[in-house]
């Protein structure tokens, strides 16, 4: 890519917002994912199945730990998915991909520092909101496992900062080339320069 020929510009979101964000999400999702798990399994859903799923037979103080270990672990996959996916647009694979944290908002990310296609950004920006969310929520219905569906829903509420992004993106022309933005919440879009003729 020759940077002359392209106009640089940047789109980031407010983590904060996007956070706040999360919070009310849940309300829709939880419905949806829900209602239609109801719908299928009412006959078999009761308060008790509920309180049996969340009754975890370990010793108390450990629960949290346990906790903490199935958050991190999905974080870590949640990260490593846009990874594999970037990775397999990225002309050099793996060496443009980057791991870390956003250490003031406590958020860890995956940067790709290759400029991609916007479908290809879009794509790897939307897989860990497929695949560890909306997927478990939608097989929870054929198995009726609540831990797939409460998975699925917590998983497609952590996309959030992935859904806000996808929908600037949408928003870019298709041509343009898309770069993950290396210390913020959003991505540099790189608009070909029109020179008139």
């Amino acid at each position: 890519m020759e940077e002359n020929q392209y106009i640089k510009e940047q789109r980031t979101i407010d983590l904060a917002k996007a956070n706040a964000a999360g919070c009310l999400f849940y309300f829709p999702v939880i419905a949806f994912f829900g209602i239609i798990y109801y719908i299928i399994w009412r006959e078999e859903f009761s308060w008790s199945k509920v309180n049996e799923f969340f009754i975890i037979d370990l010793p108390l103080y450990v629960v949290p730990f346990v906790i903490v270990l199935v958050l991190v672990a999905g974080i870590v996959l949640h990260e490593l998915i846009h990874g594999v996916t970037w990775a397999l647009y990225a002309k050099q694979g793996w060496k443009s991909i980057k791991f870390g944290v956003l250490w003031k908002y406590m958020a860890p990310y995956c940067h790709c520092k290759e400029p991609l296609s916007v479908r290809a950004y879009a794509i790897g920006a939307a897989m860990p909101g497929i695949l560890m969310g909306i997927l478990p929520g939608v097989v929870s219905w054929f198995t009726g496992s609540l831990f797939l569906l409460s998975f699925g829903i917590f998983f497609t509420v952590a996309a959030i900062g992935d859904i806000m992004i996808i929908r600037l993106i949408l928003k870019e022309d298709k041509g343009a080339l898309v770069q993950d933005h290396p210390s913020e919440a959003g991505y540099f879009v790189f608009k070909k320069v029109d020179n008139g003729s």
